[in-house]
């Protein structure tokens, strides 16, 4: 993985060189990418970007938008809303799991649509770009086959515990028999997971 400068987002990386397991120029992972200055936006686009992966919530989106708010190749997929329980409170690996069990086809058609975006390369982010970008990203990082301990290693390059992504994808082969099998179930296609390996590793 790559840190990236793309002023003025503070949590950006191209996960291209994982171990020979990702190609580079393929997924990127952001924080909130209303903070980009003009040197940023001139960054992102040198970065031939196809399709940004928004998690954010309808009310963030509104309230820092996006620079990209007009452009088709941005696709917002809010992975928690505001009429869901708050969970706020509970600890991070409780979150997450909530999210994966509860939310799953939500989780899913933000792995799809890494998998279905134009040929380019995609930004996937949040408001951190910690959480909800960090179980997308670790989720098809998993899938990919990367080992573990390096998803748990870019995972924690955001600033939590490695340990805390681990327990998540332990619970997703317990409950679930691994992320394929997790993802097919909230309704992504073999063929869809097929591409993804394909696009990011081919």
């Amino acid at each position: 993985m790559r840190p990236l400068t793309w002023p003025d987002c503070r949590n950006v990386r191209d996960l291209g060189g994982l171990a020979g397991y990702l190609q580079t120029g393929r997924l990127i992972r952001s924080d909130n990418l209303d903070q980009l200055t003009p040197a940023g936006i001139a960054a992102v686009e040198a970065a031939h970007i196809s399709r940004f992966v928004d998690l954010r919530s309808a009310w963030e989106c509104e309230t820092f938008p996006s620079p990209y708010v007009a452009d088709t190749r941005l696709r917002n997929l809010p992975l928690w809303d505001p009429a869901d329980p708050d969970v706020s409170a509970l600890g991070l690996f409780e979150q997450y799991r909530i999210l994966v069990d509860d939310y799953r086809e939500r989780v899913a058609s933000a792995v799809v649509a890494i998998a279905d975006a134009p040929t380019g390369c995609v930004v996937v982010s949040c408001h951190a770009g910690k959480d909800r970008t960090g179980v997308v990203v670790a989720l098809t990082l998993d899938l990919v086959g990367v080992p573990r301990e390096l998803v748990a290693s870019d995972y924690a390059a955001s600033g939590e515990s490695a340990e805390t992504i681990l327990r998540l994808l332990a619970h997703v082969d317990e409950r679930y028999g691994g992320t394929a099998a997790y993802l097919v179930e909230a309704g992504a296609t073999t063929d869809q997971l097929d591409a993804l390996v394909g696009r990011l590793t081919g």
